[in-house]
């Protein structure tokens, strides 16, 4: 699931100097929300949470993220607690992106490392090339979409666009470490 954050009140907890923090402040300034920053926990008050869209927190403590979870709960916005998902409503994705494609990866929570590297992975792989292929498909779109236009060439539409992205491909291929591999045997 995508949330629409373009213009919506969140909150995010967390140290001025925690890189979770200020990755996720970045993440929802650049999908357009309006981002408050509360970097010391201990001066948070129930007031501060008042008609807020979404609350992310970093420090990992079970008081604070079950005092959260609790106003969560009665103040009906969404709330994430990083590396504690039993807390939260919401787990973050790691995205990544090229051009206006972005691929979300979630391990729900549960193996946020495995995620990032996933996310990397995906990175380095979508490239240059691949946002001008991207931009040369929607062209493409467009270009049909004129050619073609009315639902009842819905059909032509979406033949010529398959036909389009025909050859295209994504191999993925996983490595474990030594560890899990001896528990495989």
């Amino acid at each position: 699931m995508s949330l629409n954050l373009e213009g919506r009140s969140c909150v995010v907890i967390g140290a001025a100097d925690d890189r979770e923090a200020i990755e996720k402040s970045a993440a929802l300034e650049e999908s357009g929300a309006q981002v408050r920053r509360i970097y010391d926990p201990q001066t948070l008050r129930d007031e501060d949470l008042e008609d807020v869209f979404f609350v992310i927190s970093t420090p990992q403590d079970a008081a604070l993220s079950a005092r959260l979870r609790a106003l969560a709960d009665r103040r009906d916005f969404l709330l994430c607690c990083i590396d504690q998902p039993k807390f939260g409503f919401v787990a973050m994705a790691a995205i990544a992106k090229s051009g206006p494609v972005r691929v979300a990866i979630s391990t729900a929570g549960l193996a946020p490392r495995v995620g990032k590297v996933l996310k990397n992975a995906l990175q380095r792989a979508m490239d240059a090339k691949f946002a001008r292929f991207i931009a040369h498909l929607a062209e493409r779109r467009t270009s049909v979409q004129s050619e073609h236009p009315g639902p009842e060439s819905s059909a032509l539409r979406r033949e010529a666009m398959i036909e389009a992205a025909r050859g295209f491909r994504a191999e993925v291929s996983f490595a474990y470490p030594p560890w899990f591999e001896d528990a495989e045997r």
